[in-house]
């Protein structure tokens, strides 16, 4: 007897793969979402060792167990020797945990983990999915696309990388918590002790920030302090954090720096105009809340992907593009030219919102059900 003819009374489902938070929190979406279609759903959480998933996850009260995993470097290096080791070991333990859980169905959202869990997972006939958050296809999704039944993704035009008769167009699972409702305006002035007077910029770099956009801020302390009618809530990141706190820019009264935003409904909520880097997870926030945004893709990320999530917002006039190269020169002045063009501002508002999906989580989880014969 195969998985697919198995009696689904309790639905049992894999979910792997994570190393970043844009892999982890959609992870998290997707679970929470069959949850709520399956109360009674039993879901597996399965991660690489030492990565966010394995912090992450147990505080969303999901069990997660870790693979002895990593990728391959691009230079040759020592680590690399031991890959061979780590895949056969992860392959192996992938099996394990499969033949002990019994999943109905295996989920992947990209990351070493995922690799080893979907690949076994296949071989034993257990309906697998993956899901692809990037416009341009991570490496474990480019491999697994032959052996998996449904590709799940956020962007048009995939077909370049995955069979186009498997591929359902989603969008990016988000925090429905972060969303659950609009959040007001003086509320997040409050919140933030920011002047509702002034217009807000947002400029954040990820929960440990980004060194590029730190250094733009710090560049630009003229112009900043020129403008006393604009205020800046600027997330420097819990690595930067103490560098930049003695900085001069930081001393300015139109200037509020964090280490790191605990509540992102309420930053969004104060912005005009929201500066942040390119991952998937960040534009699918965007998209939700339609804010005017400058992103500056960073470039230490596998085949230069968030240029091309970047772009693929560009091409639909949603997002302004400032390179990482020119951040120190151009981002506060883009910034600063956007918050005074009211129409451009509309423009981008208006064309980023109609790119939201706010049900790609409730989508996904159709896809998982109709997968194991549950719809």
């Amino acid at each position: 007897m195969t998985y697919r003819q198995q009696n689904l009374r309790q639905l049992k489902v894999v979910i792997s793969g994570g190393g970043t938070g844009g892999h982890v929190f959609p992870a998290i979406a997707i679970a929470d979402a069959i949850k709520e279609k399956i109360p009674s759903a039993e879901i597996q959480f399965v991660g690489a060792l030492g990565k966010i998933e394995m912090e992450r996850v147990p505080k969303a009260g999901y069990p997660i167990k870790g693979l002895w995993i990593s990728g391959l470097h691009r230079k040759l290096t020592l680590r690399n020797l031991l890959f061979p080791v780590k895949l056969i070991t992860s392959l192996f333990k992938s099996w394990a945990i499969l033949r002990s859980f019994k999943p109905h169905l295996a989920i992947g959202v990209g990351g070493y983990a995922s690799g080893p869990i979907l690949d076994v997972a296949s071989r034993m006939g257990i309906p697998t999915l993956i899901q692809e958050q990037n416009s341009y296809a991570g490496m474990t999704n480019k491999i697994l696309a032959r052996k998996v039944d449904k590709i799940c993704v956020a962007y048009d035009g995939m077909k370049k990388y995955f069979p186009e008769d498997k591929i359902v167009l989603t969008g990016n699972p988000v925090r429905k918590a972060m969303f659950k409702q609009i959040a007001r305006k003086e509320d997040a002035f409050s919140y933030f002790k920011l002047d509702p007077k002034k217009k807000t910029i947002f400029l954040f770099g990820g929960s440990l920030g980004a060194r590029s956009l730190n250094k733009a801020v710090a560049a630009n302390i003229k112009l900043l302090s020129e403008h006393e009618e604009v205020q800046l809530l600027w997330q420097a990141g819990k690595l930067y954090l103490e560098e930049y706190l003695q900085n001069p820019v930081a001393q300015l009264p139109n200037v509020t720096i964090r280490a790191f935003i605990d509540r992102m409904d309420l930053a969004y909520a104060a912005a005009d105009i929201v500066i942040c880097r390119a991952g998937a997870l960040t534009i699918a926030e965007l998209c939700m809340v339609g804010k005017p945004s400058i992103l500056v893709p960073s470039p230490n990320v596998a085949e230069d992907h968030q240029t091309k999530n970047a772009q693929a917002l560009v091409n639909k006039s949603a997002a302004i593009i400032v390179k990482d190269s020119a951040a120190s020169e151009q981002l506060l002045k883009e910034a600063f030219l956007l918050l005074d063009d009211e129409a451009k501002k509309e423009e981008l508002a208006r064309n980023i919102l109609m790119l939201a999906r706010p049900d790609a989580a409730e989508h996904i989880a159709a896809e998982v059900l109709g997968l194991v014969g549950r719809l």
